[in-house]
């Protein structure tokens, strides 16, 4: 999975469509989480919180310095310390130094986005550095040696039968597809790695100013270990997971639970601000939290897109969005997935290289219905769409398709002129005959029309057009009425 270079987006997309386990899955998750969600924002009576908290939200952002310059120097003052990475590269650079500096053979994870985002499982594994997800899904596609393909349900691709095969391989196990069985099989492997781990990395679900604290959800209890047993803790953080207050943080954590598992509360909610206190036999020696902007800055600065920024990666789009629910996760070939990813991953690493993931979302708009902040993610991807067809230097983007905006702006010509237009019609009512199969539909067109075809057919134009045989159709009842008057 990679966030430079052209995406290979129609191959992924193929390959998630033909994919029986896959396939079967997607609808599953969207069944039950995507319309729960929708159908749990429907019942409530009175305002809709979203609302309000999704103005909260845009107001710390709008406020993003004065947040983070509280968070740092509560968790500065409770012993912790606090690094600002302005890119991906000085985020990871700081893990691997800190890691050479404590001498860390070993890293267990809690589930991070952002470590993937900056890529420092690879560079801490290049110094020979052992890292373990601790996840349960995030461990199996490790061992799999693949990206996660949904937010929260990271082996969604995978059935029971291929993850015996997997753990029977890697954890020297009898098969089984007994999902306790494997359950336990992988608890006792990862326990042998959390006890002797000397350093744990983990994300930030939020983080709040008002308490100096970061807050991390889970439904196993991994994380909590990871961040308890090793001597060293550090958390990576995109410098917008950030609420000003506590009653801010209950309210969108509260949304993120309902929106991401349609739970009320998570099974597990952990805060960690700092080092363990002195002669407290439990929790870190060291804690150590990384700010990460990694091209967030600019969208902060852009009124078109800082909204993407409150988003608290539930995942709730991705369990709604019909275009995610038919080609999977590994399509989208990026950190982000779904609506969310087809929105940041073109802002964080180009719109032109990843012309394909917002060019290939639906705009059906279900997204922002089940959004717990109210996201409007189509408006979004029209913005990034209207960049990619104009250009926009502030954001190195080029016209994407040159000769598909020509071919546009021909359309407008054409459909401005009604006598031209009609005459057109006419012309290739004509010439579509050769390419009428035995169907009565179009199922093979030449050139670049060919895209179309490749995967539908096309009813072939109409001899006569509607408008033609709506003439027709008043003048013969023109000639009724004349008759009947000159009979009366």
């Amino acid at each position: 999975m990679s966030a430079e270079g052209t995406t290979d987006y129609r191959e992924g997309a193929r390959r998630g469509l033909a994919s029986e386990s896959l396939q079967k899955n997607l609808k599953n998750l969207q069944n039950r989480y995507g319309r729960g969600a929708l159908e749990h924002w429907a019942s409530l009576a009175g305002a809709d919180p979203r609302e309000r908290v999704k103005h909260k939200r845009m107001q710390t952002l709008e406020n993003l310095d004065v947040v983070l310059a509280a968070l740092i120097e509560k968790i500065e003052a409770r012993g912790g310390q606090v690094y600002c990475a302005e890119t991906a590269e000085e985020a990871a650079a700081y893990c691997l130094e800190l890691a050479r500096r404590h001498g860390v053979k070993r890293v267990v994870k809690g589930k991070s986005m952002v470590s993937m985002e900056i890529g420092v499982d690879a560079l801490l594994q290049e110094e020979g550095i052992e890292v373990v997800e601790t996840d349960l899904g995030e461990y199996i596609v490790q061992l799999r040696e693949e990206p996660p393909s949904h937010i929260l349900g990271p082996c969604v691709h995978l059935n029971r039968q291929q993850i015996g095969s997997l753990f029977a391989e890697k954890l020297d196990i009898a098969y089984t597809d007994d999902p306790p069985t494997l359950t336990r099989a992988a608890r006792k492997a990862l326990r042998q790695k959390l006890l002797h781990a000397d350093m744990g990395i983990t994300g930030c679900n939020l983080a709040c100013a008002e308490t100096g604290e970061i807050s991390l959800v889970s439904n196993e209890g991994n994380i909590r270990m990871a961040t308890t047993l090793p001597r060293i803790n550090v958390a990576l953080m995109g410098i917008e997971r950030i609420v000003a207050t506590m009653e801010d943080h209950r309210d969108l954590l509260q949304l993120l639970t309902r929106a991401g598992a349609l739970q009320k509360i998570s099974t597990y909610v952990s805060f960690a601000g700092g080092p363990s206190p002195a002669g407290d036999p439990d929790g870190p020696a060291e804690f150590h939290l990384v700010l990460v902007d990694n091209g967030r800055s600019k969208i902060l600065a852009d009124p078109q897109f800082r909204e993407i920024l409150a988003c608290i990666r539930c995942g709730g789009c991705l369990n709604i969005c019909p275009v995610y629910g038919r080609i999977g996760g590994h399509a989208y070939n990026a950190f982000y997935s779904g609506p969310v990813g087809a929105v940041l991953t073109p802002l964080l690493y180009g719109i032109n290289e990843h012309a394909d993931l917002c060019k290939g979302e639906s705009l059906c708009g279900a997204c922002l219905d089940v959004c717990p902040v109210n996201n409007d993610l189509p408006r979004m991807l029209l913005a990034l769409r209207k960049k990619l067809a104009y250009g926009d230097p502030d954001w190195q983007v080029h016209a994407h398709k040159p000769f598909e905006a020509k071919t546009f702006r021909a359309w407008r010509r054409l459909i401005s002129s009604g006598p031209l237009y009609r005459l057109v019609l006419r012309l290739l009512a004509v010439l579509q005959g050769p390419f009428i199969a035995k169907n009565g539909m179009i199922t093979k067109l030449p050139g670049p029309a060919g895209a179309w075809t490749k995967d539908r057919d096309l009813p072939p134009l109409a001899r006569k057009s509607f408008r033609t045989r709506w003439q027709e159709r008043r003048k013969a009842g023109q000639g009724r009425n004349d008759a009947e008057v000159r009979n009366d």
